[in-house]
């Protein structure tokens, strides 16, 4: 069975957008279509249906990386901030966007809260068998696709 670690990230997202835009509970506020991604960006996102594939990326992001938080989300998502003649700084991207993220994401059933219970330092979100599933059923049905677009995949 093909996971959705053997197919490309680009085309694991662009299918598991499409799957996003099903799910009742995960949709972009009003305030979605004047929002910055962050403060290194100078406009909103042009794409329609942006908020679904960055929900989509997280997924995919909580689902490698986890346990992992909102904080450390938006870092991913962040970039160099123009700072005019000063040298550009890395700045973090929007974290409202992605704790609201995360939050529907958990409303869904896709991701859950981690149980501390090992005693571990880490804490934040983890993938739920519900998006572990969904995850794979994508990553399978991208597989063709993938595998014509990189012949060098048929091997794994």
């Amino acid at each position: 069975m093909t996971t959705y670690y053997d197919v490309p990230a680009g085309l694991l997202i662009s299918g598991l957008t499409e799957k996003m835009q099903s799910y009742d509970k995960i949709s972009a506020p009003e305030w979605a279509s004047q929002v910055k991604t962050g403060t290194h960006r100078e406009r909103p996102p042009v794409q329609d249906d942006w908020w679904h594939t960055r929900a989509a990326s997280i997924l995919r992001k909580v689902a490698i990386k986890g346990p992992i938080g909102a904080n450390r989300i938006s870092q991913e998502f962040g970039g160099a901030k123009d700072r005019g003649v000063k040298k550009n700084k890395a700045v973090a991207g929007s974290r409202n966007v992605a704790r609201k993220i995360l939050q529907q994401l958990a409303e869904s059933g896709l991701i859950e809260n981690s149980m501390n219970t090992a005693g571990t330092v880490n804490s934040g979100r983890i993938i739920s068998s519900k998006g572990h599933a969904l995850l794979d059923q994508v990553a399978h049905s991208v597989r063709g696709e993938a595998e014509e677009k990189y012949p060098g995949l048929e091997r794994y």
